[in-house]
């Protein structure tokens, strides 16, 4: 196949795959001959940039995925609120990043750091596959551990928790918010 044909298939891969495209699902459909995935989004980053068009191709979570430019997200954004696409609460979003930072992690030490009961919470975010049970403490009554999950990864378009901001980095740009500097401290 001529590159040009290439490019277009792994495009329309990018574009109707729900999960990041990765070289193996590249594999499985070119039977002979699979294109290198990493050349080819090379090639369609560097067409995106030229044309300057509103997406972008992100390493995320193994793979690649088509996404909007940060100067986009508002819009996006409001176009899926209106369509009625679920948030994560205030709470949800705490606990989720206590995971994320603190992993693995059992519930009553994300109680202990949060300061309220997490029951209801851990369930949704275990609904909506960002965490995941990964085994039991050895600790007394051997409490279930969490972890955060590719589509953690997936949600928040980072490719490995290595790419979280540093608490540190975040205390550094809340300081001017001191009750939001106390949570982060918390998580230290």
């Amino acid at each position: 196949m001529v590159h040009e044909n290439i490019d277009l298939i792994i495009e329309a891969m990018l574009f109707a795959s729900p999960d990041p495209l990765t070289q193996k699902k590249v594999n499985i459909v070119f039977e002979d001959n699979p294109p290198n995935l990493e050349e080819v989004i090379l090639r369609l980053t560097q067409q995106y940039v030229d044309q300057g068009n509103a997406i972008e191709i992100q390493n995320v979570s193994g793979g690649f995925q088509l996404r909007t430019k940060p100067e986009y997200d508002n819009f996006v954004r409001r176009l899926l609120n209106k369509t009625g696409q679920l948030h994560l609460s205030q709470a949800a979003l705490e606990s989720l990043s206590i995971v994320a930072y603190k992993q693995p992690i059992s519930r009553i030490d994300m109680e202990a750091i949060r300061g309220v009961d997490c029951v209801g919470v851990l369930k949704t975010l275990l609904k909506k596959s960002f965490v995941k049970i990964k085994g039991r403490d050895e600790g007394p009554g051997r409490p279930l551990l969490y972890t955060t999950t590719e589509e953690f990864l997936q949600a928040f378009g980072i490719n490995r928790l290595s790419e979280l901001p540093k608490l540190k980095e975040v205390s550094e740009l809340l300081e001017e918010q001191p009750a939001l500097t106390d949570q982060i401290n918390a998580f230290k």
